[in-house]
């Protein structure tokens, strides 16, 4: 019995060559190589950082040249430029003409007070305005009678004067003549220097009586014309009790109830000045050296956009802001404005053309611009840079960087003090 083998299955091959034999071997050498290479990369990654941080974590800008705009856009309030709040000058009880919202004319009565203090102050006062006036006529009369009686003795005392001189020339005569004793003789010269004595002192009194009495006079004139002024003071306040409106505007904001029982200097109610609106703006710290007053501004709402200028800016500067105020340009003032409405403003400080800048962020900020890290390759160094101008979105560059260059601007805190980090 023969056993078959399996050699009829068998096939034989030809001799392979040397091209086919070393072909076996190029896909292993390929992947080794590959492999060979990525691991020098990451090793040549490791040994240049001292660490690496995840990229998600960081914010990376490009360096680029372009026009930096600087200007500033916050959220602005409105407000009027014209707002008084009228005050109770007297206590009383308030009676309400309008209510808030109401428009008003200049002059219309707003609101009443009730002070019967004031009012009996105001009577008394009169009374005693009356009476010093009185006084002061009494007194300026009794100035003319004094007057008077002080000329009829001077007029007395000439006349005296006068008789007694022609009384001497009489006398003179006869004595020269032989008619006359010496003695009449000098008894007639005698009273002429008497009358002469009488005639100086009338002259005298009547100048002081006069005197006297004008000053009396004019003391109680004077009395008078105070207790005027007094008396003038409570009629203007009696007068203010009734609270008018200073301008043509609207109520804004009513302080009191109805009836309600104010003291002196409370704020009743305030007026708005409907034809002068102004914007409130916060701007930050940083940008409060740059603005000033006349600069031209832009404000916008309801899809509309209104020219403006700055106006005013506090010289205070309260939780790192300080306040500005817009104006809109004369005749662009939009209608329908309401007190504490949202603006949007924007204050162009000034354009600079074609410079080299970059995103701004807080690497850029918190370092005040003299270095910045700086990503080439995945393996982010340190570089030192010079920082110019900045607006509210970019930084320009002025030397250390080059267009083109990737910059971290935020989260630069994760890099540490490494002077190189690998950024995967």
């Amino acid at each position: 019995m023969n056993i078959r083998d399996t050699s009829a299955q068998d096939t034989p091959l030809q001799p392979s060559t040397g091209l086919a034999r070393h072909r076996r071997w190029l896909l292993p050498a390929g992947i080794a190589l590959a492999l060979l290479a990525g691991i020098g990369w990451v090793g040549r990654g490791w040994l240049a950082g001292s660490h690496s941080v995840d990229a998600a974590r960081l914010r990376i800008a490009e360096v680029k040249r372009g026009d930096l705009v600087r200007d500033i856009a916050a959220e602005g309030r409105v407000i009027a430029s014209n707002s008084p709040s009228l005050y109770a000058v007297g206590a009383g009880t308030v009676t309400l003409k309008v209510v808030a919202g109401d428009a008003v004319k200049a002059g219309e009565v707003l609101a009443e007070i009730e002070s019967p203090e004031l009012l009996s102050r105001l009577a008394q006062e009169e009374a005693t305005l009356a009476s010093l006036e009185a006084e002061a006529s009494r007194a300026t009369l009794s100035a003319r009678i004094a007057h008077a009686q002080a000329s009829k003795l001077l007029d007395q005392a000439r006349v005296e004067q006068q008789a007694a001189q022609r009384e001497l020339e009489r006398y003179q005569r006869g004595y020269e003549g032989g008619a006359v004793a010496q003695v009449d003789f000098a008894r007639a010269r005698d009273a002429v220097q008497k009358a002469d004595i009488g005639l100086n002192h009338a002259r005298q009194d009547a100048g002081l009586q006069s005197a006297a009495a004008g000053l009396d006079a004019r003391n109680r004139s004077a009395q008078a014309a105070r207790q005027k002024a007094a008396v003038e003071e409570l009629r203007r306040q009696v007068e203010a009790l009734a609270i008018r409106a200073p301008f043509d505007g609207q109520v804004g904001q009513v302080f009191v109830a109805q009836r309600q029982n104010v003291a002196a200097n409370a704020a009743v109610l305030s007026v708005v000045d409907l034809s002068r609106f102004e914007v409130e703006i916060k701007v930050p710290e940083s940008f409060a050296r740059d603005l000033a007053i006349g600069m031209p501004a832009e404000l916008s709402g309801n899809n509309q956009r209104y020219p403006a200028t700055v106006a005013a800016v506090s010289p205070e500067v309260v939780s790192g802001e300080v306040s500005a105020r817009l104006r809109f340009a004369e005749g662009r003032q939009p209608e329908a404005l309401r007190q504490n409405q949202r603006l949007a403003a924007r204050i162009l400080l000034d354009t600079r053309h074609d410079v080299l800048m970059v995103e701004r962020g807080p690497a850029l900020d918190q370092g005040v611009g003299h270095s910045v890290w700086v990503v080439v390759d995945g393996i982010a160094t340190k570089r030192p840079i010079k920082t110019g101008a900045r607006s509210l979105d970019a930084v320009e560059i002025i030397s250390g960087l080059t267009e083109g260059e990737r910059v971290i601007v935020s989260g630069h805190d994760h890099l540490g003090d490494a002077g190189k980090v690998r950024v995967h």
